[in-house]
């Protein structure tokens, strides 16, 4: 009895963990949009991190490791502050930093794949 009590514990705690996650964790949720946003250093450490180009904290390397499925899927996996935060953080780039915005889009979309489909939000975001 105690080895079947132990066994199905156990298939309990795979199931439990084995099951996929419906959103991207919400760990990163409440970092401050504005003070990177409003910080070169921070805000280009960010950049340099999705591009491969410096190292990143633990956030910036989810966020890298996210951002291709994010795009792929329509951010149907994030948080309403998730979706929100990259609401901001995508009118900040096309408005006021361009070049990071052409930067990221070359690594993070080379076939104009969500150009297209995003278009129409690109615009509507445009100063």
């Amino acid at each position: 009895m105690k080895l079947l009590l132990v066994s199905l514990l156990a298939c309990l705690v795979a199931v439990a963990f084995g099951r996929p996650q419906n959103k991207y964790t919400d760990k990163w949720d409440n970092i401050n949009i504005d003070e990177i946003l409003e910080s070169q250093r921070l805000l280009k450490a960010y950049i340099d991190c999705l591009l491969d180009k410096g190292r990143c904290t633990p956030d910036a390397k989810t966020l890298k490791d996210t951002l291709p499925d994010a795009l792929e899927n329509e951010c149907n996996k994030c948080t309403e502050k998730q979706k929100s935060g990259s609401d901001k953080v995508i009118r900040h780039l096309v408005n006021k930093r361009p070049e990071m915005w052409k930067e990221l889009s070359v690594k993070y979309d080379p076939d104009h794949i969500y150009e297209g489909r995003y278009k129409d939000q690109i615009e509507k975001i445009k100063a």
